[in-house]
């Protein structure tokens, strides 16, 4: 099948935000490829980064139009830099012009992985080449609910673990960060910036000597309570607390769920960071791009409350 339009390019279709991005774009009737690794879905294509074969096809499957712009979405491992430049300039030798990237908020342009495509992008668009932006977001509500280390240890042990400390995060939902971004792609005017995605309110992993002693009615009762263990304790009707591990032993945890070491020592370092304020902070991004203010925490919360209850045996 091949497509007669200018089409967008979504990386990484599948996953948390790339199939959000795909199902937003769908619903407004604008085209555009879902590119994976199995190329599953009516507008599916094959790509894989370590492959450059595949990068082809989603070139090949737009006959007599463009790829205009494109979301990028890096492998999860920490070598990706040399491999994502050189597929912007792939991309822009066949007439693509705008490029949006997947950051962190931890990443500074210029700094560690994603850093360096982000300063990579600012200079091209410094120089008139391309239209670019750069998505911060901060981490996602649905790691808890879609992250097996974290299901698992919410539903089997009532324990979250972190090495966050008491660190505050404006945990920022999939489907926003999915809106900012189908804004940033679909936009008459390019945006030639980079947005820190941030939810509504600072929540704490929260401690485990906070809670010890706290009847479920002072959860309850408390509105002043904004820790996220305290909130999944209200949801679920039972006590969530908090394991804070060190550094090293965060990364090992990774690694016993199958995470390369490198993206495992990557992620439990700027998980430590939050201890010492890198994430307390919110600001207007998502209402000012979208119109809609982003979702918090608890609502989410509550529409996935099943995936942590414990399992019944038959």
């Amino acid at each position: 099948m091949t497509i007669q339009e200018s089409h967008l390019l979504v990386l990484g279709g599948t996953g948390t935000v790339g199939s959000r991005i795909a199902a937003q774009l769908a619903s407004s009737s604008i085209p555009a490829l879902v590119a994976s690794r199995s190329g599953t879905g009516d507008n599916g294509v094959i790509f894989d980064w370590d492959d450059r074969e595949t990068w082809y096809n989603p070139y090949e499957k737009v006959d007599k139009g463009d790829i205009k712009a494109v979301y990028l979405i890096a492998p999860p491992r920490v070598d990706s830099v040399s491999v994502m430049m050189d597929f912007i300039d792939f991309a822009r030798e066949r007439r693509t012009r705008r490029f949006v990237l997947q950051s962190a908020s931890a990443i500074e342009p210029g700094g560690p992985a994603m850093g360096k495509v982000h300063a990579y992008l600012r200079e091209l668009g410094t120089r008139g080449e391309v239209d670019w932006a750069v998505l911060r977001p901060t981490w996602f509500q649905q790691n808890l609910a879609e992250q097996e280390n974290h299901v698992r240890s919410i539903r089997d042990e009532s324990k979250i673990y972190s090495a966050a400390g008491d660190g505050k995060i404006p945990w920022v939902s999939a489907d926003d960060i999915a809106s900012v971004a189908v804004q940033m792609l679909t936009s008459q005017s390019p945006s030639n910036t980079d947005l820190l995605v941030l939810g509504p309110e600072l929540l704490a992993y929260e401690d485990v000597s906070f809670l010890i002693g706290i009847s479920m009615f002072q959860i309850l009762a408390d509105k002043r309570l904004k820790k996220l263990a305290a909130i999944l304790s209200e949801i679920l009707g039972r006590k969530i607390v908090h394991v804070e591990l060190s550094t090293a032993a965060a990364s090992k945890r990774h690694q016993s769920y199958g995470m390369p070491e490198p993206y495992a020592n990557m992620l439990s370092s700027m998980d430590t960071s939050i201890k010492f304020g890198a994430e307390n902070r919110t600001n207007d991004v998502v209402l000012s791009i979208t119109g809609v203010p982003p979702k918090p925490f608890r609502e989410y919360a509550k529409s996935v409350k099943s995936v942590w209850e414990p399992l019944t045996v038959a």
